[in-house]
């Protein structure tokens, strides 16, 4: 399926008119067909316009669920920019977005609304409370709507996503409706999925770039029936695989990691997923490889960042490769610079910043002109991520720039640690940082989860890395957990293992 929209909205209105019976959101019992969905959005929509949203911010607090594949779409169809927000955010961290975003609505979730609608409130946004007293569904079981979806400016803002948060201040990125809409058919382009057939599961939280881009959205676009779990538990994800004949299953590698440790995992049936997708952080080379001898389906790694819309390049389905990121997204140009200019690019198999440009890049950050000037250069997006693009043109993730250590003036990449760390037998999960030395400058520490019922050799595994690695990127110090602390998105908290090194050094 090889077709451009100018906007999401315009994909579920064409979806709703071509497969209007077709089963679109499955959700704890509840199932809607595209008319049904779409009826839902164009109802919320002019709701939302009749109270003088288009053209100004909606902000969404609401967790996995039919409401908030609804809610999204329809701010996005009357023409207001969306505002996604993290249900595990704090009232300080929401706070602090709410200012900044300064939205004219918010729409909360019963459970959330005590938390959120005072920071509501002093943001100037009035609020409302999707629950049990008022749902965006209420009025689809009754007769089709007469009312027509909106269909936005393709080149209005459509998304204003806050990144990260984990390290100082979050940073609102604003994206137009075509720069969304493009990213997913350029996505589509390398990894098609069949019109009208695949079953995607939705693990990951609706609120993020990464959850919207390939699953809301790319199910809008394919007219395939997205799943929705309200959260990652393992035991759920293994029995819906099996009940809802899923196909397509985006994950990350702590979902991947996560699911190969249980325990029902190998009696799973896993006959009718055909492709995986890793997002969200780089997947390790031996978890790639061992998921794939379990399931059978291949994983296809992409690369990309909110900033990026989020996509920019992708492991294309007839010839993936493993260990990288695949290759740049059509209309997409993908360079290797000096980390010091910025400005001299690498040759191939040298390692520098990664840097991009294409009709997907973000317009730059809200309120944040500074920002916006480091990271939009002469039309580039600079990334803050460390590559190199191998002899056949496939990218190559190596690490952020900013985590890169210098050990005795050596670059070490923490991610290539991992990589040896992951190799071992006893390791499940391995996170290195950054700890300061007196007379090397830095030095590195691991941090590891061991698997179930191994053998618990630091020794062996220190004299792993020892064959696979140069003296200088060994680990100063090994680190045994119980289990990793995880950001609010699910990924590895290293900011929380930098202040836990600081505390037992």
């Amino acid at each position: 399926m090889d077709v451009r929209f100018p906007t999401v909205p315009h994909m579920l209105a064409h979806a709703a008119a071509v497969s209007p019976e077709r089963e679109a959101l499955v959700f704890e019992g509840r199932r809607l067909t595209y008319r049904e969905y779409a009826d839902a959005v164009v109802r919320f929509a002019h709701e939302l316009r009749a109270a003088g949203c288009a053209g100004e911010r909606v902000a969404t607090l609401l967790p996995n669920s039919i409401e908030a594949c609804i809610g999204t779409l329809a701010v996005l169809a009357c023409g207001a920019q969306h505002v996604p927000l993290n249900p595990l955010y704090t009232a300080r961290e929401l706070g602090e977005i709410l200012d900044d975003a300064a939205p004219r609505l918010l729409i909360v979730d019963t459970a959330l609304a005590d938390r959120a609608a005072p920071l509501a409130a002093k943001a100037g946004a009035n609020v409302v409370v999707v629950g049990p007293s008022r749902r965006l569904l209420d009025d689809v079981d009754g007769a089709p709507t007469d009312e027509t979806l909106p269909l936005p400016d393709p080149d209005a803002l459509a998304l204003l996503q806050y990144t990260g948060g984990t390290t100082g201040r979050s940073k609102g990125v604003n994206l137009t409706h075509r720069a969304i809409a493009t990213n997913v058919a350029q996505r589509e382009a390398l990894l098609p999925i069949a019109p009208d057939r695949e079953r995607v599961l939705c693990v990951m939280p609706l609120f993020h770039s990464y959850a919207m881009a390939m699953g809301l959205f790319l199910a809008v676009y394919s007219r395939a029936s997205l799943v929705i779990l309200p959260r990652y538990r393992p035991e759920e994800v293994l029995a819906t695989v099996v009940r809802e004949r899923i196909s397509f299953f985006p994950g990350s590698p702590t979902i991947f990691t996560g699911l190969m440790a249980h325990a029902d995992f190998a009696a799973t049936d896993w006959s009718t997923v055909h492709t995986c997708y890793s997002g969200s952080a780089a997947l390790p080379e031996e978890t790639l490889r061992r998921w794939r001898d379990a399931v059978g389906a291949p994983v296809y790694e992409g690369y990309g960042q909110t900033e990026a819309g989020p996509i920019l390049s992708q492991n294309p389905l007839d010839a993936p490769r493993a260990g990288t990121v695949g290759i740049a997204l059509p209309d997409t140009e993908i360079e290797i610079v000096d980390t010091e200019t910025g400005e001299r690019v690498l040759p191939v198999g040298d390692r520098g910043e990664i840097r991009a440009r294409g009709p997907q890049i973000m317009l730059g950050y809200r309120n944040l002109p500074d920002e916006t000037a480091r990271s939009l250069r002469d039309g580039w997006l600079y990334t803050g991520d460390i590559g190199e693009f191998g002899a056949d043109g496939y990218l190559i993730i190596r690490d952020r720039k900013k985590d890169m250590l210098i050990v005795g003036g050596y670059n070490v990449y923490p991610r290539e640690v991992e990589e040896v760390l992951l190799t071992h037998p006893a390791v499940q999960e391995a996170a290195v940082i950054g700890e300061p030395d007196a007379y090397r400058g830095e030095v590195p520490v691991a941090f590891l989860v061991l698997r179930a019922g191994g053998p618990c050799d630091i020794d062996d595994i220190a004299r792993h890395c020892a064959g696979n690695l140069a003296r200088y990127k060994l680990p100063a110090r090994i680190e045994v957990l119980d289990a990793m602390p995880r950001t609010t998105v699910n990924k590895i908290d290293k900011p929380a293992l930098r202040a836990r090194s600081r505390g037992s050094s």
